[in-house]
Parts: structure tokens; sequence; C-alpha cells
């Protein structure tokens, strides 16, 4: 989910910060990552130096090739200068490390994407560690946005945020209606106290693709339901609301409900988009997590009319096509 507000706020991972200038083709391909860079585009009177934490990983690597790639006839993309970075340029879990790299950037609008992350077992395993690490981040973030007087601010979290006991679909008004899943309350309890402190929230869920092996295993019995939201529609939206959405209110960045699909359907169009003629096998003795986390999008339906998502058998595709290419680069 994602997180906005207008005034002063947060930031997060960094790698090899420079600057280039950037490019406006009129499409861009599926994200690949690459080392951290600062793209200069339209520049004018009024500058705006908006610094992507994170920029080395999935979502980062996607707005840069927005920014990068697809025309940017929107006026209020005048004077805007992008730099991404990634972990390898601070530790924001150091206050010092957080506040240089804001006092040698000097932004004035921040994407923070940058966080502790893991899959369900790992989050299980290793509650307290992403607790107390992502707390440490994203308040480093917050305060250094704050001393250093960013204009506005959009953060990136997570629908596992909302309750595990709750009615469906949920939406931005739900989050602290009651405790998280118990797979992830580290995690999830971190990432909402940057709704406390940020004021604004994305949808994230991300998609993985396995080797072309005799048997294709699923942890878990497949069950599960999820929305997914291609990586490159998500670095749109994420521009757009950096650009258009003023207001301190959550804001749920998702495709629609009826996009919901198991994770068996994203299973087999991993198959079919791979060329795998494989068995797919579901490992019924791995937990499931949390069985569905079904997310209204309505009032961003209300305010971005016009937004097309990418078909979810087609963002499939992309993906898979993108990871045969990239395997020295995928991070599992």
């Amino acid at each position: 989910m994602m997180h906005i507000t207008t005034g002063a706020t947060p930031v997060n991972r960094y790698v090899n910060c420079e600057r280039r200038p950037g490019r406006s083709p009129t499409s861009a391909p599926a994200p690949a990552p690459g080392a951290a860079s600062s793209l200069v585009y339209k520049m004018s009177e009024e500058k705006k130096v908006v610094l992507v934490t994170g920029g080395s990983g999935l979502v980062g690597q996607a707005i840069k090739e927005v920014i990068e790639k697809e025309r940017q006839d929107d006026p209020h993309s005048d004077g805007e200068s992008w730099i991404f970075c990634g972990s390898k340029d601070a530790d924001l879990r150091d206050k010092a490390q957080t506040e240089a790299l804001f006092d040698k950037h000097k932004p004035t609008h921040v994407i923070h994407l940058a966080a502790m992350v893991g899959g369900l077992f790992h989050n299980m395993a290793h509650n307290l560690d992403f607790f107390r690490e992502n707390m440490a981040i994203n308040d480093n973030i917050l305060h250094a946005s704050y001393k250093y007087n960013v204009k506005k601010v959009v953060s990136c979290l997570s629908t596992c945020i909302f309750p595990d006991k709750t009615t469906y679909p949920i939406d931005e008004t739900m989050v602290h209606n009651g405790p998280p899943h118990p797979s992830n309350f580290g995690y999830s309890y971190a990432k909402r106290m940057i709704d406390i402190l940020n004021r604004f929230i994305i949808i994230v869920t991300s998609i993985t693709e396995t080797a072309n092996e005799a048997r294709f295993t699923v942890l878990g019995s497949g069950r599960p339901l999820r929305q997914f939201i291609y990586s490159v529609d998500l670095a749109r939206l994420f521009v757009w609301a950096l650009r258009h959405y003023n207001n301190v209110e959550p804001l749920i960045l998702s495709v629609d409900e009826e996009e919901e699909v198991t994770i068996a359907e994203v299973a087999e169009a991993i198959k079919k988009a791979h060329g795998y003629e494989g068995e797919i096998v579901f490992d019924s003795s791995k937990a499931d997590g949390q069985h569905k986390k079904t997310a209204s999008n309505n009032k961003l339906r209300t305010l971005y009319k016009d937004f097309e998502f990418t078909p979810f058998h087609t963002a499939i595709q992309y993906t898979v096509d993108w990871f045969k290419h990239n395997r020295e680069h995928a991070r599992l």
C-alpha cells in the first residue's frame, strides 16, 4: 500500500547515486535491475529533487524505467531531477548515515520503498527482527525528511498490515481495526506505524518464477487469494501520486477486486508463460498464511478514472520473459 504526506516526511536504501541525463521514449519495457542513478528530466526554474529509496529493487527499477523511457507530458514533471539509491549508499537503520544521505542530495520529494523484507516463513521465524529493523528505517527516514524540509513523501506498505479478522473487500479506512495476521506481526506493525507518521497507503505485491525443473513445487495448498499488480503499473501510479495526490488520507493502489486470483492460478499462469511442461506440486505441509486480503480500489478509480492496468496474464508473460533474460540479476 502507499502512504503520502505533504509538508515534511521520509526515505530508504541506496546504491551508487550518480546523475545522468534522462530520456523520453514513448514506451517502457519490463523493469530490469541495475546500478542506482539520478535521472534529470525537464529542468525548469523550479527544481524538484525526487529521492527514491530502495531504488535498486523491483518497484524502484520500474519507476526508473517509467521516468527514463516513457514520454513525460505531465506539466507537473517540469523541473524534476530523479535520484535512485540502494542499500550500498547508506544503512538506513543508522540515523547518521540516513541524514548524511539527505544532506548530500537535499531532496524536495521522496518515494520511500526501502525495507527489510522476506517471505512468509522468514517472517514467521524472525518477527522481532522485522519489527525492530523496519521501525528504525522508517523513523530515521521520516525524521530526516522533516529535518531537511522534504515537501512530499510517498511510502510503500503492504496489504499484510490490514486486520486478519475483517470483512472484504478491505479499504483505506480499515488499517487499524484489529491485529494483523500473526505470521507477520513484526513487519505489519512496523509498516502500520508509517501510517501514523506519514498518512498514506499503497498495495504492493510481487511475482516470482521457478526454473524449468521436472517438478514445480509451490509451498502451501495454492488456495489463498491475492491481487497482483504489475510493477510498471505500480511505478506509473507512484509517479501519478507524487505529482497529483495531495491528500493526507490513505489511498490503496491495487487492481480491481475481480482480478483476485488463487496462488494455484498464478502457478498455472507462470507455467504457461514459461512453456513449462512439468508437474505442479502443492506442498500442503507448508503454511498458507492469510487466506485472502481482498482490497477495494474504488477511491483510486474515482481519482484516476482512465488508468489502465496491464492484464494479469500479459503481466506474467512480461515478467517471465524478463526473468529468462536476466537470471543473473534476479533476486529470488
